[in-house]
């Protein structure tokens, strides 16, 4: 049995440490997994620079990451649906599958869920690491780890534009063009949208986005209000987008979204930030825009592996950076500080490329 298990852990503020720890005990629902390929997230460096993502607290040791692929090592005796040397992806986030929420199909607001890298639960940027069998999704062949991994992030686009309702002829628009304002752009075109403005204060965020196939993109400036953004939006696009999601979490372009979103159309909330905001509701409520959250994803792991294997979705373009385990520090410092142009940094814990089927 195999004693090496370095794994990556958030012990307080600016405190991230590599040290071992033993491999796990799976019970018989579980696998045991050799982790592959585990990207960084936004909410990894918010953990790691400010120990909080709002009421979840650091109070104690945490392995960090969640963004994941790994090998099938060892199987539960209950495991029927996996073979040891599959390799899977891995949905973070395990409810309890027994109160309302689970029974009615929205285990995303299970009040049990024990989600990665996700106070007090830890995460699995580690060389072993265990996880719930029927949380885990067999990738074909011709799917490497990397894109096993960033099925995370394409999860919460898939899920943004489902609850947008994004469909066939939609004219969206996307604030932000960080790693799930990218992903929220691909599973957008994928789902039908037929035109899509994106935003951002970085143009060459906004650079890969046309490169992605954002059919405009706008350079927003700091100074600008919203009203006149507004403008900018509508002068740009064909017509006026009926579907606006909000991928900054900023009070600035949430209220942009509103405002620019045509009457009876959809804003959904991706991104987190302060707790209490100004909006402009009765701008809202007197043109009947539907306003919507979004926490995580909730049954669209699938979907999401399906639009990557058949193709239909290219997610490869969003990893510029690579790193080995031992290498997790400058990792996390090239994801915060954007070095490079740094959009997804991945993390190997093994060589890369060495579980892929098909060369990359």
């Amino acid at each position: 049995m195999a004693t090496d298990n370095l794994t990556a852990v958030l012990h307080g503020i600016e405190d991230l440490r590599l040290e071992q720890r033993p491999v796990p005990e799976i019970a018989d629902d579980e696998v045991l997994l050799a982790m592959d390929s585990v990207g960084i997230c936004g909410s990894d460096v918010h953990y790691l620079a400010h120990g909080r993502i709002g009421d979840f607290v650091l109070t104690k040791p945490m392995i960090i990451g969640h963004e994941a692929a790994g090998v099938v090592a060892k199987l539960g005796k209950n495991v029927t649906t996996l073979q040891v040397g599959d390799r899977v992806a891995i949905e973070p986030g395990v409810p309890c599958r027994y109160c309302d929420h689970c029974k009615q199909g929205r285990y995303n607001l299970c009040a049990d869920m024990v989600f990665c890298a996700t106070p007090p639960y830890d995460g699995n940027l580690t060389r072993y690491y265990k996880h719930a069998a029927d949380f885990c999704f067999k990738l074909p062949d011709h799917v490497s780890m990397e894109e096993g991994a960033l099925l995370e992030p394409l999860s919460v686009g898939v899920h943004a534009c489902r609850r947008a309702g994004v469909g066939l002829g939609s004219k969206v628009l996307i604030l932000g063009a960080g790693p799930i304002g990218l992903v929220t752009l691909l599973a957008a075109q994928a789902m039908g949208a037929s035109e899509i403005l994106i935003t951002d204060l970085v143009q060459q965020r906004l650079d890969v986005a046309k490169e992605l196939g954002a059919t405009h993109t706008l350079l927003l400036q700091r100074d600008q209000s919203a009203e006149e953004t507004v403008k900018v939006v509508h002068q740009t696009m064909s017509e006026v987008p009926d579907k606006s999601i909000d991928c900054c979490g900023a009070e600035s372009s949430a209220r942009l979204a509103i405002f620019a979103t045509r009457s009876g159309g959809v804003v959904v909330i991706v991104g987190m930030g302060a707790p209490e905001i100004k909006l402009p509701l009765i701008n809202a409520l007197a043109r009947e825009i539907d306003i919507r959250g979004v926490f995580r994803y909730c049954n669209d792991y699938s979907a999401a592996l399906a639009l990557v294997a058949s193709g239909k979705v290219n997610v490869k373009r969003l990893v510029t950076h690579h790193y080995d385990i031992t290498e997790t520090a400058e990792a996390f410092e090239t994801s915060r500080r954007g070095t490079g142009g740094a959009i997804k940094v991945m993390i190997h814990v093994q060589p890369r490329d060495a579980n892929n089927k098909v060369k990359f």
